[in-house]
């Protein structure tokens, strides 16, 4: 008897040790996680508040610490070598690769997230598939793929806005699929099965009732595509026509000669306008359903 009870005296701290072994283990992997969070939230945040304090200087050439501050920079914008065009051409090719996106991208969410047919699930997974393929490789199979039917045709594709368009199409489609099934799946199609049991034809149930219910996710699907085409740099250096360039181009070339606060300004505005059409944007879709 001496003996159990001895034994049961060892084992009762050993038990009382494994809860407190757990919540030590637990806590390390929270730090753990915590620590890589901290980790990335300051590789981002800190090129972004450098770029924000270079805006500020007062001088033209970039010294630490600078002789002082000022925000003329950001009145001297327009400057900006070929500002004017380079933000034309973003805003021409990101509109048409909008549009584009929005009818084909609506029409395929529909088909995905209404009916079941076979190779729905491969369809998905193709529509989809452009997002996980790096964009310098897609622009330059484009570019040479271009190339080849240039010669074989004869045709002057090489530089149109055309292929610059179709190219941004393959980016910004798969997100606008994705923001309309997003919000597609929460609508109630009890609207839509009364709308049809009242008489109404199939195109005037899409056009008077489903659409307008996809309205916040057309919006979304609209700001974001725009925003994709917009920001695009890897496939539109492949595939920009001789003479022209876009704004994001025209800050890579600007900044492989020169760094002064001017550049830094624009840069500033760019992301404040960007970020700005981000939170419009959750607004309508909670980018943590999509991204």
């Amino acid at each position: 008897m001496a003996g159990i009870a001895a034994a049961s005296e060892g084992a009762a701290p050993a038990r009382a040790s494994t809860p407190a072994a757990a919540h030590r283990r637990v806590s390390a992997g929270a730090v753990l996680v915590w620590t890589l969070i901290a980790t990335g939230v300051l590789a981002m945040a800190v090129p972004l508040v450098m770029t924000a304090y270079i805006s500020l200087f007062r001088d033209a050439v970039v010294v630490f610490p600078p002789s002082g501050y000022s925000v003329s920079w950001y009145a001297r914008i327009l400057e900006f070598p070929r500002f004017g065009d380079a933000l034309g051409t973003s805003l021409r090719i990101a509109a048409m690769a909008t549009l584009g996106s929005l009818a084909l991208g609506i029409p395929a969410s529909l088909a995905l997230v209404r009916y079941r047919f076979v190779g729905r699930g491969l369809l998905n997974v193709l529509l989809l598939s452009p997002l996980t393929v790096p964009g310098v490789v897609i622009g330059l199979s484009i570019y040479v793929l271009v190339v080849e039917t240039e010669i074989a045709t004869e045709v002057p594709l090489i530089g149109s806005d055309l292929v610059l368009v179709l190219a941004h199409l393959l980016i910004t489609v798969p997100w606008v699929i994705r923001l309309c099934v997003a919000n597609l799946v929460g609508l109630d199609r009890s609207v839509e099965e009364a709308a049809a049991n009242l008489g109404a034809r199939p195109w005037s149930v899409l056009w008077r009732v489903t659409l307008p219910m996809m309205r916040q996710g057309i919006v979304a699907a609209a700001l974001f595509a725009f925003i994709v085409s917009f920001e695009n740099i890897e496939m539109t250096l492949f595939l920009i026509a001789p003479g022209q360039t876009t704004l994001p181009i025209s800050v890579l070339q600007y900044l492989e000669y020169k760094v002064d606060p001017l550049v830094a300004a624009v840069v500033m505005v760019q992301t404040l306008v960007i970020a700005g059409l981000l939170l419009l944007l959750d607004r309508y879709v909670k980018l943590s359903r999509i991204v």
